[in-house]
Formats: structure tokens, C-alpha cells, sequence
């Protein structure tokens, strides 16, 4: 079965001019295959983190980007080995393939969910505990922020509420525990 461990605790802090924020990053090992999603923005606190797991950066298969917010995707350039995922393709270089909805290679599972950008995705990975939902910015929360599945919950840097609250009810249907964008790993049932 797959492994999913978070390395990074995403974090977004409102500031007197505007924001501070790095995604929360998570990898996957299924089978052989090592898999970054999300690697943030912040350079030094992930290279501290895949150090401490002892993961070296040529050595990452796949990083998957749930959105190009720089928030999310500026770090993806640190692996020069891994394929690019994202909602529809992934690329080697610049040769861009459709990867049919999964991780090549791997039961993980890429699952459209526009709102919060009209390209957005999420990752669905079954391991020994249940079905763990990397929902990128589907959810996410502020720093001291009260976490929680609500659908109406607003997102002020959404695009299209509307498909965001769509995206939400269908992650909620197949999720054991949602990795959010920034924030905490949550059981869901």
C-alpha cells in the first residue's frame, strides 16, 4: 500500500500589507515511485524537511501541482529527475503526455476539482488507513484559523465559488482524512 506523510504543515498568515504562504507538502512513496505534491514556496524548509526524511531531490519520480499558484508550485524546479503532473497532463521535459487520471505507474488517483482555478486537481491515495485526499487549495485555512469541511466556507482567492463547492462535496464522498492546501491533515469520517 501506498505511504503518505505530510513534510511540510502549510501555512498562510495575513500580514499588514498582504499575506505570507507555502503550501502544505506532502510525499507519497507507492511501490518504488517517489512523489512530491505541492512543494511550496518556501526553498529552505523543504530542503530541510526532504533532508530529514532523507530524500534526496534527483531522486523524486513525479512532482504533482495541484494549481500554479507560486504558493504551491515555485519549489517544483528543486527536482530535476521528476516528471511534472497536473490536472490533465505530465510532462518530461517539454513533451506533455494526458496521464488518464492516475499517478503513471501508481493507483493514485488525479481528480479534477475546479473552483478555487479553473485547472485545479487533487490526488486521492489508498493506504492501510483509509483514503487520504490531497485537496490542494479545495480546502485551505489561515494560521490560527478554526479548520473545517464546511462547504460554504468562503475562499476569497477563489475563481468560480460555485465549481469550488462541487469540488468540495466530491472530495468529501471519497476521503478518510483531507491534506488541505495550508493547514492540517483532518479525519473525515
Amino acid at each position: 500500500m501506498p505511504e503518505v506523510k505530510v513534510l511540510i504543515e502549510g501555512y498562510a498568515k495575513k500580514t499588514r500589507k498582504g499575506w505570507t504562504a507555502s503550501s502544505t507538502c506532502t510525499l507519497i512513496r507507492d511501490g518504488k515511485a517517489i512523489i512530491i505534491v505541492d512543494p511550496g514556496i518556501n526553498r529552505k524548509m523543504l530542503m530541510s524537511r526532504l533532508r530529514k526524511a532523507k530524500i534526496k531531490p534527483e531522486r523524486v519520480d513525479y512532482v504533482l501541482l495541484t494549481h500554479y499558484h507560486p504558493d504551491h508550485a515555485l519549489n517544483a524546479a528543486l527536482f530535476p529527475k521528476a516528471k511534472l503532473i497536473d490536472h490533465s497532463s505530465v510532462y518530461d521535459g517539454d513533451k506533455g503526455v494526458d496521464h488518464n487520471g492516475t499517478v503513471p505507474g501508481t493507483g493514485i488517483r488525479i481528480i479534477p476539482t475546479p473552483g478555487h482555478t479553473r485547472g485545479h486537481c487533487s490526488a486521492s491515495v489508498k493506504t492501510d488507513k483509509g483514503t487520504v485526499v490531497l485537496s490542494g487549495d479545495v480546502f485551505w485555512f489561515w494560521d490560527n484559523e478554526n479548520q473545517s469541511l464546511d462547504l460554504e466556507r468562503p475562499d476569497e482567492f477563489a475563481g468560480d465559488i460555485e465549481n469550488l463547492r462541487a469540488s468540495r462535496r466530491k472530495l468529501l464522498q471519497i476521503a478518510d482524512y483531507i491534506i488541505p492546501g495550508h493547514g492540517g491533515m483532518m479525519k473525515v469520517r
